[in-house]
């Protein structure tokens, strides 16, 4: 294909499609017109990308099929509509679409968590190596290391810090993903073992009791918000391997998008489970009262995820961005 030749053939219609995309008024004859020739031009650079690559020109009307898809499909802004609609729908949506990847990832945990909880607890050699028996006292006894952690820092800014810490472990989760999920799997394993021990040491002590009173109202929102990120960074990864009938660029922009949306919905999640461990497990409650107000959470969010989430995805709802806002894809020569 002749550059120059093509260039001067179609320049007319370039012009005339940047003036009507700068346009603020259009009658409908020129809304018409503007809707043909960003058509018409869309398909001018799919050709030159196929046929006739060259830097300048490609860019010149990209730029210009971009201006022209604003004008024809109208700006948007971001507002409160959006966020209403993202907590309503969006993001329930995409946490029961992926439910089986992190529930699976939440029944293995839990399962490893016991598994490594017994050992601790009914082997001493096993707790020797962890720990001596006088840092072990130290840590289980009434008042010790263990129960002193969610007391000794003022409430809000122990809130702030716990929210950090596992706003950053789901991050993790998530970004690591696209690195076949194997980091994911160390991060959870992690987790695991951490959580694991810190119950057979308790109940070596005979304080399990105390553990879970203090574990519970927090830590059940909290561990299923680590699950969940956990299962979509699993997920994300089986995408590298597997992407199914898209291609592999395609698939990895729509579960990138898909988490990068996540990560905000478990953010507030982690910020929750963050204000029941600062304000909550500590407190002067009763354990009952700790306890049910953390179960409560927890099922508030099963049922968010599971039964609102099979609401939203029965609408079309995937928890990606609109058809409106994402890029589009250029047609392409057979």
């Amino acid at each position: 294909m002749d550059l120059d030749v093509f260039v001067a053939t179609h320049q007319g219609e370039w012009a005339r499609l940047d003036a009507l995309a700068r346009t603020r008024r259009l009658t409908g004859e020129e809304a018409d017109e503007l809707v043909t020739l960003y058509q018409r031009v869309t398909g001018h650079l799919a050709k030159v990308q196929a046929a006739a690559p060259d830097p300048t020109l490609e860019g010149r009307l990209t730029s210009l099929v971009s201006r022209a898809r604003d004008a024809v499909t109208g700006s948007r802004t971001s507002g409160w509509r959006d966020v209403a609609r993202y907590y309503t729908a969006s993001f329930p949506a995409a946490l029961y679409l992926s439910r089986r990847w992190w529930l699976s990832v939440a029944l293995v945990s839990l399962f490893g968590t016991a598994l490594i909880a017994w050992w601790t607890a009914n082997h001493p050699e096993v707790r020797n190596s962890l720990v001596t028996p006088e840092a072990l006292h130290q840590l289980t006894m009434p008042g010790g290391e263990f129960e002193a952690y969610y007391s000794e820092h003022p409430a809000s800014s122990f809130a702030a810090q716990v929210w950090t810490n596992n706003a950053w472990i789901a991050v993790q989760c998530l970004v690591f993903g696209v690195a076949l999920g194997i980091p994911v799997l160390y991060v959870l394993w992690t987790n695991v073992l951490n959580l694991g021990v810190g119950i057979g040491l308790m109940a070596s002590a005979g304080r399990l009791d105390v553990f879970l009173g203090l574990l519970i109202p927090h830590g059940l929102l909290e561990l299923t918000a680590v699950f969940v990120a956990g299962g979509l960074g699993l997920r994300l990864g089986w995408t590298v391997i597997d992407p199914g009938p898209r291609t592999r660029a395609t698939a990895l922009a729509e579960q990138g998008r898909s988490i990068v949306g996540m990560g905000i919905g478990l953010a507030t999640v982690l910020a929750v489970a963050g204000v029941l461990e600062a304000f909550v497990t500590p407190s002067g409650l009763p354990t009952w009262a700790r306890i049910s107000i953390g179960a409560l959470a927890e099922v508030a969010f099963l049922l968010y995820a599971l039964v609102r989430g099979r609401k939203a995805a029965a609408t079309g709802e995937t928890g990606d961005l609109d058809a409106a806002d994402r890029a589009d894809l250029q047609p392409v020569a057979a």
